[in-house]
């Protein structure tokens, strides 16, 4: 006999949460087209409204949950002391959102004992935002999410990073396993495995800003995933992760994973 899936109840956000990342999805909407952008020191883009959505978020996150710790790409960079601390990615697709092409997202993600518990990431130019909460799903606008792994398989797309694409040279007598997509944000890149979009994700160089929230959708999904170095997993607190990459293979299920393992190992080799 069958069984039928409990419903998920959509999830309700901290008063005082969902208005904080409105404020800044908003903010983010309205500087679309009108900001100019400087460089960091590692090459990549930074505008004033990567600023200023970081600060808000950080100042926003104090006020609402006292005593936890964040971490965020624009601020402070070393794991938090606390108990349960954020992970921020105040506007993950720098380069998309600064160049005028309307794709980007805030991710968010609650961490406790070195695992992500919740995770929210809002993508202001669609309106869309994505929430999972550790052992009860994921849900997109309020909709409960299935894993992709019940879904019937899309038209076998695969996202690449701009710096994992260079593995296809390095198989050059291997045809590539799926349909090729850059879409220049690191978390929607993962996330788009468990939405059902590709059918697999190589990150090459991931910070935990990137991964945080859509590590915890991935998993609340059952997609397999595997870390080609370093895991995140328990980093200890206090840690530097300022220069930590962790590259990482995703997929939408276990034989996917294995299609695409000899493109992640030429990543590493």
């Amino acid at each position: 006999m069958s069984t039928v899936p409990p419903v998920l109840s959509p999830p309700v956000l901290m008063p005082g949460l969902a208005e904080l990342i409105d404020r800044v999805a908003e903010r983010q909407r309205a500087d679309f087209g009108h900001v100019a952008s400087d460089l960091k020191a590692d090459g990549s883009l930074i505008t004033a409204c990567d600023r200023w959505s970081d600060a808000t978020l950080v100042e926003g996150l104090a006020g609402l949950f006292p005593g936890e710790g964040v971490l965020s790409e624009e601020g402070a960079k070393t794991v938090p002391r606390s108990q349960a601390y954020w992970v921020v990615d105040p506007l993950d697709g720098t380069t998309n959102f600064a160049s005028g092409i309307p794709y980007w997202a805030i991710s968010m993600a609650r961490f406790e004992a070195g695992r992500p518990v919740l995770a929210v990431l809002d993508v202001p130019p669609l309106r869309q935002r994505i929430v999972a909460i550790r052992g009860q799903g994921a849900w997109r606008n309020g909709r409960p999410l299935s894993p992709p792994s019940r879904q019937i398989q899309s038209a076998e797309c695969a996202s690449l990073c701009s710096r994992s694409i260079g593995v296809l040279q390095k198989l050059p007598n291997q045809r590539f396993p799926g349909k090729i997509r850059l879409l220049g944000v690191a978390s929607l890149n993962l996330v788009s495995v468990a939405m059902g979009q590709t059918v697999s994700a190589l990150e090459a160089t991931p910070k935990i800003w990137d991964l945080a929230a859509a590590w915890l959708v991935l998993s609340e999904l059952d997609c397999p995933m595997r870390w080609l170095g370093r895991s995140p997993e328990a980093i200890a607190a206090g840690s530097d992760l300022s220069a930590a990459d962790f590259p990482v293979l995703v997929a939408d299920r276990p034989e996917t994973l294995s299609r695409f393992m000899p493109w992640a190992e030429a990543l590493i080799s």
